[in-house]
């Protein structure tokens, strides 16, 4: 380890400190195309040597192939990684648009025990509803996790795609560490409800996609040249007259990025880990990547410090998107809220 580690911060008022930017898995063994497996062993690694320590899977990234890719790596490096997955979300394999969610005691039962057989612990550190079945009361749902925690088999609770309403019922059954939803310079619809509540509540807020998607780094701004099973290809900003419109919103991220030698991807992670403190709640993204280098660009952002002229040149960006951020937007938080 060396001096170049990230800084810290804790999740919720009694979780684990982690490093301030984790590591999304996915792209790993799904939804991004091809993946190189050394290449992605050696990302994990190096992201641990850069600090990061929250590392996100799910059941559902590729029926439950992510989670036992990662169980070397885990069982390898216990003590020092906090391990973070989900249930409730099932992707058919011939169906690939399809979701089928589930938040039922009966089936949370079956998804904990599935998935500490594939990741080989015994415990997990920190698990995630993945989506909100609006048919089962929040509070059955948390109920049934807390259960895992008294039993041992689950550390920390989270939840992702919730309301600020949600939030609020969940947490009053059992404290509530973290909650996962896209928050980025293209996706800011949290910031109404989700993001207030979870500072009251003294919850961390974990975004996924704080990159877009990879359309913030500017290097994906299309569905051209991905693969045919790239989930972005389902992705209404990646298509069409969107993603000409998207791109042009990228100018000034380019223009912040020069003025601080850094890439624009950096600008935009750094602009999420700022909500910390513009929001006062814990903030811990985590991009997803597969190689050692963009991990070590991507850890670099949470030095970079933006000032209030640039916060505002960036700040029309948003409302200025073009398309969704779902085709279907009902599994998400701003679908209910």
């Amino acid at each position: 380890m060396n001096d170049s580690r990230i800084p810290t911060a804790r999740l919720g008022t009694a979780g684990p400190r982690v490093g301030v930017q984790g590591l999304g898995c996915m792209g790993m063994s799904f939804a991004y195309g091809p993946a190189d497996a050394d290449a992605s062993r050696a990302t994990l690694e190096r992201a641990l040597e850069l600090g990061v320590t929250l590392y996100d899977t799910a059941d559902a990234y590729g029926a439950g192939e992510n989670e036992r890719f990662l169980a070397p790596f885990f069982k390898a490096h216990r003590e020092d990684v906090v391990v973070a997955t989900k249930f409730a979300l099932s992707i058919p394999p011939d169906e690939p648009t399809r979701r089928i969610i589930r938040n039922d005691a009966p089936y949370i039962r079956e998804a904990v025990e599935a998935s500490l057989r594939r990741l080989d612990l015994d415990v997990i550190d920190l698990y995630y509803m993945h989506r909100r079945d609006v048919n089962v009361p929040i509070e059955e749902t948390v109920g049934a996790m807390a259960e895992l925690v008294r039993e041992g088999k689950v550390r920390h609770l989270g939840l992702s795609e919730v309301t600020a309403r949600e939030l609020r019922a969940a947490h009053a059954v059992h404290p509530i560490a973290a909650v996962q939803s896209e928050w980025s310079l293209f996706s800011r619809d949290i910031e109404t409800g989700v993001v207030p509540a979870a500072a009251e509540l003294g919850v961390a807020l974990v975004p996924y996609s704080p990159l877009g998607r990879g359309f913030l780094t500017g290097s994906v701004t299309s569905t051209d040249g991905l693969a045919d099973d790239d989930f972005r290809h389902q992705q209404p900003r990646f298509t069409g007259d969107n993603a000409a419109a998207n791109a042009a919103l990228l100018a000034p991220v380019r223009t912040v990025a020069e003025a601080h030698g850094a890439t624009p991807g950096q600008i935009a992670l750094a602009w999420v880990q700022q909500r910390a403190e513009v929001h006062g709640l814990p903030v811990i993204p985590i991009p997803g990547t597969r190689k050692p280098t963009r991990v070590a660009e991507n850890t670099a952002a949470t030095g970079i410090v933006l000032t209030d002229e640039e916060l505002s040149l960036l700040e029309p960006i948003a409302e200025k998107v073009a398309g969704d951020r779902y085709a279907d937007m009902t599994f998400t938080s701003a679908g209910r809220e």
